[in-house]
């Protein structure tokens, strides 16, 4: 494509950059709204890149840039839908400029280059790498430096994508300016590799050894840059060649702990990750970092200290009063909820919160030092305490607060790796560190809660710690959530929360002045704190259980949670964590929450109609409507299937006076998986409180149901198949016209033994063995396929009602096949010697089976048969069934 531009029209696009520059608010809003209507015009980008690239001697560097950044954008909204000579045009007219005197816009270059490459397919510009290759071999300085500087944001952002054979032939050429005479080309080289060594290892491969020997002879370079990208080299080789690596650890260690102390805190934060890396291999850990412990400890207890930059000593002392920004509120996510027997089946997603913060804030090396103390404790254990604690002790008795508090953070950092060394010191320990809970500093208050928060599980097991310093642990860290400074409260009701799920039921002598506390925390939280605040009143009504019913404390507790349920709005991001902790003060409440049932269980259903409503607006007109906030949803299906869970002889009338039903049949087919999760466990229960509300809309559940039996998305799975178990169960001989098209999903998951969490397998058992209670004859023609797993995973759940209505479709299905179960009876004997008190009527059912199979087989080959069980399974049969 050759453009030519029309001159007037070239002139209106300068002047429109040179408007933009104006202060003058009835200018700028000119200027938005002539770059709307200019954005719908193709060759605007044509006139951009003409300006950026072409007319460096007519209008100055900061228009041109302007020019080149409004091209980004317009590449990021509407480069799919440009022709293929416009994309051309536009691609080689950038490149034009990557030799640019001008710093700002031979960078700009880079941008819109990065930009197109994430924009399109990497066989669209096949020869972008190859072409910044032979830039680079240019003598022009300057071009050398823009190639390189596209090829940075390029691999910083893209490099995943490139196959090996287009970032081979370049390695070469970038280790060529590891050894250039100006500081800026050796970082972007050496930045450039390790974009790519972060995702790639095979490009590194071929060249890994002139790659080491250009990178270790970087060690002396005193350009902060370069020693950055230096220190981020060796941890990433750390990864990826540690066997080229091993040879050269010993002078690599000693660089690093040099690095880790560096005076610029960008290079020792790159030094410091270097430890969180070795210590993931265990092994080399111990062998390569014990002979160094003497020197690295030191450092790692020095790095821990609030820098004097850091913005926690900016910090009002007295803030309580002082209201959150939103920015300082982090997102939060909400678990579906799960059923089943056992433990919770994990999420499909994996939960990213870190449950040993210190309340640090950034990642920086304060962080980093004690995130590296933490693992490296859990390697070295007493060599590690037994060079540490002389140290410890001198800085937790210094005069310098900053210097103590930092070692009340290293304290708290090894209390998982060395418990068995610091337990004989925590008698003086514990009461150092209440002492310290009093310390007119908050940041010490804050960080000796959290390192308390990392000994509770000690104090509340051993008998002689619980006896003498948990009532003055849990007074003081109540205190301390009432601080005047919201670091302490937060670090405190985090530490509760802790020492909640430890102590358990231990809890219950002290709920009266917990709930006091805490109730007044309610009154002077803002609104970060608060969401800890109802994380640790969830947590003590897991932890306390029914105990929490007593009516005092209903009374102590629900007004000012309920002020806080009708105060916020159906937007108020604060009602996830509130709709949470109420699901847990249900399940410990029961019947002293039906006061509260009623506004609950409206609330929820209207903000569930909300979403659906929004969704469905949302379907229709995506550009006017935005997509409703899943979780509202989520946390609401979960509260109502709690409601259902612990009073269930008051939905009935609850769910018939509302859109409940007709609601669930759409959150059945949400996109959101983790919104048919909620609606399935939702689902299961109520079908279990109150059937004759949703059988009449069975059919429409079961195929909703049958849509979800992916073992590939374990959870919605596991809910959807408990949920059809509890469906089997009320529905009777009338699921038999839907249990066709269930058997085959259902037994793809029974045999999915490997790699499938234990509560999906016992609810599909489960669920199978239901519907061969009233299904028998659909099921039975196949027990072969399934009655093996089933057994499996059967025989490891205890005695319960579940587990009774699966053994007796079982055994029904038995009596109509019992030849497909002869190659498997030994399993079918084992579980059912797993029961320890069988009912009557299924200790009948398994003895008829086992005669049935003795007469069936004749005594000979029975004898045989039972010689070769295992001699306890023999024995408790001949036992119970008189074999």
């Amino acid at each position: 494509m050759t453009f030519q531009p029309d001159q007037h029209e070239l002139q209106q696009v300068i002047q429109l950059l040179q408007h933009a520059h104006s202060t003058d608010r009835e200018v700028q809003r000119t200027v938005q709204v002539q770059l709307v209507q200019l954005n719908e015009h193709q060759q605007f980008c044509c006139y951009l890149v003409y300006i950026l690239s072409d007319m460096k001697d007519v209008i100055d560097s900061t228009s041109r840039s302007l020019a080149g950044l409004l091209l980004k954008n317009n590449i990021r909204a509407k480069w799919n839908k440009y022709p293929q000579d416009v994309k051309f045009f536009v691609r080689t007219t950038c490149l034009k400029s990557i030799g640019d005197p001008e710093p700002l816009i031979r960078a700009t270059v880079g941008i819109i280059v990065t930009t197109i490459v994430m924009e399109e397919n990497m066989c669209d510009w096949p020869d972008l790498l190859e072409t910044l290759a032979t830039v680079l071999m240019q003598p022009d300085e300057l071009m050398q430096e823009g190639a390189l500087g596209a090829l940075q944001k390029v691999f910083e952002d893209s490099a995943d994508r490139y196959e090996c054979e287009y970032l081979r032939p370049i390695m070469p050429k970038l280790l060529v300016f590891y050894e250039h005479h100006a500081a800026k080309m050796r970082a972007l080289a050496m930045n450039c590799v390790n974009c790519i060594l972060m995702v790639n290892n095979d490009p590194i491969d071929f060249a890994i050894d002139q790659f080491l020997t250009s990178l270790f002879a970087r060690h002396n370079d005193d350009d902060e840059e370069v020693q950055k990208q230096l220190c981020r080299s060796l941890t990433l080789l750390l990864d990826t060649h540690m066997d080229k690596m091993m040879p050269h650890l010993p002078n690599v260690i000693e660089y690093i702990i040099k690095k880790t102390q560096d005076q610029n805190e960008s290079i020792a934060l790159e030094a410091c990750e270097f430890w969180l890396s070795i210590a993931e291999n265990n092994e080399i850990c111990r062998s390569m970092v014990l002979p160094h412990l003497d020197k690295l400890i030191p450092v790692l207890l020095g790095s821990m200290r609030y820098s004097e930059t850091d913005p926690a000593l900016k910090a009002n002392d007295e803030d309580s009063n002082v209201p959150d920004r939103e920015e300082d509120i982090k997102p939060r996510f909400h678990k579906s909820r799960q059923h089943g027997l056992g433990s919770l089946v994990e999420s499909d997603e994996e939960d990213d919160e870190d449950d040993d913060d210190d309340g640090g804030g950034d990642w920086n090396i304060r962080r980093c030092s004690a995130a590296s103390l933490d693992v490296l404790a859990s390697i070295f254990g007493k060599d590690l305490l037994d060079k540490l604690f002389p140290l410890l002790k001198d800085t937790l008795m210094n005069e310098n607060w900053l210097v103590k508090e930092s070692g009340i953070l290293a304290l708290g950092a090894i209390a998982e790796g060395c418990m068995d060394g610091v337990v004989p010191h925590l008698g003086e320990l514990i009461p150092f560190m209440l002492a310290m809970m009093f310390d007119k500093k908050p940041l010490v208050r804050s960080i000796t809660c959290w390192t308390l928060s990392r000994y509770s599980s000690h104090i509340v097991s051993d008998e002689n710690f619980r006896q003498n310093f948990f009532k003055d642990v849990l007074a003081n860290l109540l205190r301390c959530s009432l601080d005047s400074n919201k670091k302490v409260q937060e670090a405190a009701c985090s530490a509760f929360a802790t020492l909640e799920e430890e102590a358990g039921e231990q809890l219950t002598p002290f709920l009266g002045e917990i709930l006091e506390q805490l109730v007044k925390a309610f009154q002077c939280y803002q609104a970060k704190n608060l969401l800890i605040l109802y994380d640790a009143i969830g947590t003590l009504a897991n932890s306390v259980g029914d105990a929490l019913s007593h009516p005092h404390y209903v009374q102590m507790l629900m007004p000012p949670l309920m002020e806080k349920w009708e105060r916020l709005s159906d937007e108020d991001k604060e009602l996830f964590p509130l709709l949470e902790c109420i699901s847990a003060i249900v399940s410990a409440m029961g019947q002293s929450f039906l006061p509260y049932i009623q506004p609950v269980f409206n609330r929820c259903c209207s903000l569930i109609e909300k979403c659906v409503t929004q969704n469905q607006q949302h379907l229709m007109a995506p550009e006017q409507v935005e997509a409703p906030e899943t979780d509202f949803i989520i946390v609401a299906l979960d509260l109502l299937s709690g409601l259902a869970e612990s009073l269930p002889e008051h939905m009935n009338s609850l769910v018939a006076n509302s859109k409940l039903i007709e609601l669930m049949l759409f959150c059945s087919m949400d996109v959101t998986t983790d919104v048919r999760q909620s609606c399935f466990a939702l689902l299961g229960d109520l079908t279990k409180a109150c059937p004759e509300r949703v059988l009449p809309q069975s059919s429409n559940f079961i195929f909703f149901l049958a849509q979800n039996l992916d073992p590939q998305k374990i959870s919605v799975c596991n809910n959807a198949i408990w949920a059809l178990g509890e469906l089997a169960l009320k529905m009777g001989p009338s699921m038999k016209q839907f249990v066709g098209p269930l058997i085959e999903p259902l037994i793809v998951v029974i045999n999915s033994q490997q790699n499938m969490q234990r509560t999906l397998l016992e609810n599909t058992a489960i669920t199978i063995g239901r519907l061969g209670q009233f299904c028998g004859e659909e099921l039975a023609p196949h027990i072969n396929r399934f009655i093996r797993p089933c057994c499996y995973s059967l025989r490891n759940i205890k005695d319960n009602a579940e587990k009774e209505s699966a053994f007796i479709g079982l055994c029904n299905m038995i009596n109509m096949n019992p030849v497909g179960v002869l190659s498997d009876f030994i399993f079918w004997c084992d579980a059912i010697a797993s029961w320890t008190t069988p009912t009557d009527s299924l200790r009948i059912l398994f003895a008829g089976i086992l005669q049935s199979f003795k007469l069936q087989v004749g005594d000979f080959n029975w004898n045989n048969f039972i010689q070769q069980l295992p001699p306890p399974l023999r024995e408790r049969l001949s036992a119970f069934y008189q074999i």
